[in-house]
Order: structure tokens, then sequence, then C-alpha cells
């Protein structure tokens, strides 16, 4: 599989291809990425301000920022993408939440496959100039102030997008964390399957490459040394309250890291 959009599905899983990384790059990875993301992102955010960026440059955007991270020499691995394509109709993929990059990577992998949008907390539809990318995706957005709307926005949210036939993707963790706390794992993911009638989807990822900054949590420096990983588990039919699935997920993701940490 070779990252470019003219191919109409993915093969099951994919490996970073071996390439050389310039002196500049290996010199100054953070910098040199940087460069590039912001290129894209400003991009982005100008074709949404003019209401001309759809699925098709979103999933273009998500791709330049992979080829960004390739470009200094971080290795990128995913696993069982055909488990998007296994799900009928709309999905609810639930993973574990690391860093910024998964915003930016997932795109590229569900949205040539299936139509899907984010529940993002209200910042990122505030951020200068990505703001107007992150908006133009229709997120359900939360305020992290009143976490009883934030629940009820949540929920509603999650409804109508699945009942147009748009996926979710939620990270039901609190914040970024490099190190998985099932304790901070709940089951909102599940429940919003189960209320909705569709299938849920497990995710496991690894994205501390692009690791969170010590001022900026959205701009930490690029670690080449660490791969990143994004591995997808089968669809599971919610059953009964939906605590065996909730399990399968969590299971799903701390069996995964283990591999990927250990």
């Amino acid at each position: 599989m070779r990252f470019e959009l003219d191919q109409p599905l993915f093969t099951n899983n994919y490996v970073s291809p071996e390439k050389r990384t310039g002196w500049f790059s290996r010199a100054f990875p953070s910098l040199s990425f940087y460069m590039k993301a912001t290129d894209v992102v400003f991009s982005a955010a100008s074709k949404a301000k003019r209401g001309i960026y759809d699925d098709k440059e979103w999933s273009q955007s998500s791709c330049d920022i992979i080829k960004a991270l390739e470009h200094v020499g971080v290795r990128v691995q995913v696993e069982n993408l055909d488990a998007i394509l296994k799900a009928e109709g709309p999905c609810v993929i639930v993973g574990n939440h690391m860093s910024t990059l998964e915003t930016f990577a997932l795109p590229f992998m569900i949205s040539p496959q299936k139509a899907v949008t984010f529940v993002v907390k209200k910042s990122l539809v505030e951020y200068p100039v990505f703001k107007h990318v992150m908006r133009s995706r229709n997120p359900i957005v939360v305020g992290r102030e009143n976490p009883r709307e934030d629940l009820k926005s949540m929920i509603n949210g999650s409804l109508e997008r699945l009942k147009a036939g748009i996926s979710i993707i939620v990270f039901p963790q609190t914040t970024r964390m490099t190190q998985f706390d099932p304790e901070l794992f709940n089951s909102i993911g599940v429940k919003i399957a189960k209320k909705a009638g569709v299938p849920v989807i497990p995710l496991a990822l690894k994205t501390d490459a692009w690791s969170n900054g010590k001022m900026l949590k959205d701009f930490g420096p690029i670690r080449t040394s660490s791969e990143v990983h994004f591995s997808f588990a089968d669809p599971l039919t919610i059953e009964g309250n939906g605590a065996k699935q909730q399990e399968v997920i969590v299971n799903h993701i701390q069996k995964n890291l283990a591999k990927w940490q250990g």
C-alpha cells in the first residue's frame, strides 16, 4: 500500500517503506516536520474557508501529514485496516488517545472507506487557522466545563451523525496519555454504539513520535526513534449492557501497547 488517494481501497496492513532522510531532516526533525505540517494546515484552512474542503481534500491533508512524518524518519505501521470495511454502514471507532497525531492521521485511513468525524474538545474548533479545518468536518464538540451537558451533546450529536451515515471516532480518555489507564477509559463509545444500533471497532494506537509539548501541548518534539502504530480490531456487535465489548476494546489496547512499548 502506498499513501495515494487514487487507490479506492487500502491493503490490510501497511509499513513505511525504507527511504533516505536528508541531512536537514535528520538534524532538525521537529523543525522540518512542523514546516511541512504548517503548509498543509494553512492550505487546508484556506480551502475550508472557501467551502471547498471536502472528504477527499481532508484525506489528502491527512496523507500529507503522514508523508511529512515519514520524510523526517518516523516509521508508520497500520494493522487490520480491513476492519473498517467489515462494518456494514456507519460505526463507532473507539481508541486510546496519545497525541495530536491521531487527529491528523486517521482521516486518511478511514475517510476513503466511510464518511467519518470526531468527537473533539471545544478548543480544537477555536484554534487559530486549524479551526476552519475542524469546523468543516462537522465534529461533535464538547466543552469539558459541564460534564452532564457534554455527555448529552456527545450522545445526541453522535446519534445524529450515525443516523446520517457518518461514522464517529471517540477517544474516551479525559486527556492524551502515553500510558494507558483502563480506569480513565470510560464506556461512552460502547454506549453510543448501543443506542445507535451500530457496531464498534476497537482501535489501539501508539503515536508518541509526535510528543506532547511542555508549553504548547500540541507542538512537542518529533521523536524519530519512536514508531507509530495503529491496530484496528474487527467490528463488535453490542450485546446486553456492552460490558463484554468494553472489555474487548480495553484488552485490544493493552495487548498492543505492551507489544509496541516492550
